[in-house]
């Protein structure tokens, strides 16, 4: 399993999220972040492997970046935010999983198993 994984949950529907674009990167600290994985939820709302299975995550800070706005654009829902950044710290080599729970108008996450 990857490092990291996630979820999107559309809260005002009940239902996960499929086909939502989402970004992993991690801050460098002589520079800008670096782009470490990309892909689309599946029809469980799920990105299993944002990075291969093999590869160790070092101790840094990282952000998903989720493409919220064409979600909303997508089922013809006015929503309010364009894109949603959760950024969190990694401190060891367990296993993060980082979801997000959406809705037109709100977004919560936490740190899940």
């Amino acid at each position: 399993m990857s490092q990291i994984t996630t979820h999107v949950l559309d809260t005002s529907l009940g239902k996960p999220v499929s086909g939502i674009e989402i970004i992993l990167e991690k801050e460098e600290q002589t520079g800008p972040w670096t782009l470490l994985g990309k892909g689309t939820t599946n029809a469980d709302g799920r990105l299993p492997g944002l990075v291969p299975d093999t590869q160790k995550l070092t101790p840094g800070n990282y952000r998903l970046l989720f493409a919220t706005g064409a979600y909303h654009a997508r089922i013809g829902v006015k929503g309010f935010y364009p894109s949603v950044t959760i950024a969190f710290e990694i401190k060891d080599d367990q296993h993060y999983h980082v979801p997000l729970l959406l809705n037109p108008y709100g977004y919560s996450t936490y740190r899940g198993s």
